[in-house]
């Protein structure tokens, strides 16, 4: 059964930093492809970052040059690195796997609370 659980979800200000984790279990986690994506409330979940088995990434336009998503396979778990956070980035976030890139997979985690706000 593979599972999916995310962490380091806070309450943060502007322009502050938050790494995410997700710690993954069930599956092969260096075949898959590991994804982040968001939903802010009235929104529609969206993604985030995503980052293949051989470590190609590719990130939404709104957090390109701020975020950075990464994998650590020997720990099975994947990473989002949030620095200069916005308003904008308040979110529930959620972690998916699944083994194609562009699609999202079939398999989530129960997300965590990224609140930015002075």
């Amino acid at each position: 059964q593979v599972q999916l659980v995310e962490s380091g979800g806070d309450l943060v200000q502007p322009g502050g930093s938050l790494r995410l984790s997700c710690a993954a279990s069930g599956m092969i986690f260096s075949r898959a492809v590991m994804a982040w994506y968001r939903q802010a409330p009235g929104n529609q979940r969206e993604l985030v970052a995503v980052i293949s088995s051989s470590s190609t990434r590719n990130y939404a336009d709104s957090v390109k040059g701020r975020f950075t998503i990464s994998r650590d396979n020997a720990k099975n778990t994947v990473y989002l690195q949030m620095n200069s956070l916005k308003s904008e980035d308040t979110a529930v976030y959620y972690c998916n796997a699944g083994m194609t890139m562009g699609l999202a997979g079939p398999y989530w985690g129960q997300g965590t609370q990224v609140t930015v706000s002075s």
